[in-house]
């Protein structure tokens, strides 16, 4: 049995009541089901922003394809 690392992930988030939380930290072993357990505690939130934290090495983290262009070209 190999042992699974888990991966920080720092969501921003909009509630449904519209606040906007920054620096959500949620660990998971993958975007997934860091996404799953943020929802089971937001209900109905808006994912703004997803990035994860390997060590000292942020990546952001795409949500959905409109934002891949913009990754690219950073």
């Amino acid at each position: 049995m190999q042992p699974f690392s888990l991966i920080k992930y720092g969501f921003r988030i909009r509630t449904r009541a519209g606040l906007v939380l920054d620096k959500l930290m949620i660990h998971g072993r993958d975007h997934e089901e860091a996404q799953r357990k943020l929802r089971q505690m937001y209900r109905d939130c808006e994912i703004l922003e997803c990035v994860a934290h390997h060590g000292s090495v942020r990546t952001p983290v795409n949500t959905n394809c409109k934002d891949v262009p913009s990754t690219i070209l950073r």
